[in-house]
């Protein structure tokens, strides 16, 4: 009931503060805009499409005969499931959602299994890992395949609990019946399946373009006000998004150590704009946010621990 009073007075605040500070709100808007142009579109949205027809053809079989059997065995999920987990681990955000959600929709997969893949599938592309994190915010090349097994390690560690928790409940291969395709969708022409996969996939990348944008615009006008911030409040606010969070947390104010375990629980977490984004993927699914934020925010602070372990145990100069 108060998320529903306050909601339209935070809009209001929000929508007069754009007013009073068009320079940092256009600052803001544009720098997600142009991330989004240059690195998220060209990159995401083949990715997207190709995903969405090897959903709706025989290509998920192949996959599900292949690389089945191996995901079955090490993380307890069916042959389709095996896809989102490739997906998720390798194309970045939110992929590992939209493909978890598109194979519910096209009744692949058990909603308790897609709840299971939600926790621990959708991540950060190692792309974007390495070429970003690791090679132009943290300026440490070595450091590229100890922040890849890390932020490789702690969701599939993590997905050892969450799958209790998910098998507990429901047990995935009996929960789930495949129901049968129509006869229509069977014979359905290739260009009509392409057709429709380019059309959702323009509107998910839409979506998250969009998502960039806001959530680039509201650490531009704290940033505005307060320039100099406290590490408590840094953490905070990199938390919004992951790219401006990673470059802010990599502010020569912090220390080596802050700056290290900051940035791989962030890059774990993805950030809220990543939330944001899976929550749009995953609309009437049944696929719950709130369960996936939790398990996100779980799984990040695994990732610290397991960061700031390493840093003591191998002793490395920062």
């Amino acid at each position: 009931m108060m998320k529903h009073t306050c909601l339209p007075f935070i809009l209001i605040l929000f929508f007069i503060l754009m007013l009073l500070f068009p320079t940092p709100v256009f600052a803001g808007a544009s720098r997600g805009l142009l991330l989004w142009f240059r690195s998220v579109l060209p990159t995401l949205l083949p990715f997207m499409i190709l995903c969405s027809l090897m959903v709706r053809t025989n290509a998920l079989a192949i996959i599900e005969r292949t690389a089945g059997p191996v995901f079955s065995r090490l993380l307890g999920v069916s042959g389709n499931g095996a896809f989102a987990v490739i997906a998720g681990f390798l194309c970045g955000y939110p992929m590992g959602a939209k493909v978890t959600a598109e194979l519910i929709r096209n009744h692949k997969i058990s909603l308790s299994e897609g709840n299971y893949l939600l926790s621990f599938c959708n991540n950060t592309s190692p792309m974007f890992i390495i070429s970003y994190v690791v090679w132009q915010q943290l300026h440490r090349e070595e450091l590229t395949i100890p922040v890849l097994m890390i932020l490789i390690f702690s969701p599939v560690f993590c997905s050892t609990v969450f799958r209790r928790y998910y098998k507990r409940r429901c047990d995935f291969q009996a929960e789930f019946v495949k129901k049968p395709s129509p006869a229509k969708s069977e014979k359905e022409p290739f260009f009509h399946i392409l057709d429709g996969c380019m059309m959702d996939s323009f509107e998910a990348i839409t979506k998250v373009g969009g998502y960039m944008m806001l959530f680039s615009i509201v650490p531009a006008l704290i940033r505005e006000w307060f320039p100099a911030l406290t590490y408590f409040h840094t953490l905070l606010l990199s938390s919004l998004e992951i790219t401006g969070g990673v470059e802010l947390l990599c502010d020569d104010s912090l220390s080596s150590v802050q700056q290290f375990v900051s940035v791989m629980a962030l890059v774990s977490f993805g950030g809220w704009c990543a939330v944001a984004q899976t929550g749009s993927m995953i609309q009437e699914t049944g696929l719950s946010v709130r369960s996936y934020t939790i398990e996100k925010l779980i799984t990040a602070l695994v990732t610290s621990l397991i960061s700031f372990a390493y840093l003591k145990l191998v002793a490395l100069p920062l």
